[in-house]
């Protein structure tokens, strides 16, 4: 199914951030892919290593909802300090995703998963059990 191909990427994209790894993030990534977040929206393989190199956030997927080349996720969002290590943020946002041939064209992130929901498209009868 063309859904369980994009939340497989979605995933795939969400634990590369999560590692830090650039590389395979970037694989992962559209050349022109756009970030959307809290202050404003770009595009690219380079605003995407800059909102790296600062986000110190790490996100554990909760719940996901998964159209043909949509997703949103759910997550339990920590944010750390990038100097010392310690938390300085734990709260649940979400996120919307699009998928195109085979790499993540758009990554949004909002404060709730309506407004992510919203965003994709989807609604409550799009969930999908996840395995992680």
């Amino acid at each position: 199914m063309a859904d369980t191909k994009a939340l497989a990427i979605v995933l795939a994209w969400q634990e590369a951030a999560n590692a830090q790894d650039i590389d395979r993030l970037l694989a992962l990534s559209d050349a022109n892919i756009e970030i959307v977040g809290p202050r404003g929206s770009g595009f690219g393989h380079q605003l995407l290593r800059d909102w790296m190199a600062r986000a110190g956030l790490t996100l554990k997927t909760l719940r996901a909802f998964v159209g043909a080349d949509r997703v949103a996720l759910e997550h339990q969002g920590i944010w750390r300090s990038l100097e010392t290590g310690e938390v300085t943020g734990d709260k649940k946002v979400a996120s919307a995703f699009q998928v195109r041939d085979g790499q993540v064209a758009r990554f949004a992130r909002y404060d709730d998963l309506a407004a992510a929901l919203a965003d994709s498209g989807l609604d409550q009868s799009d969930e999908r059990a996840i395995s992680l």
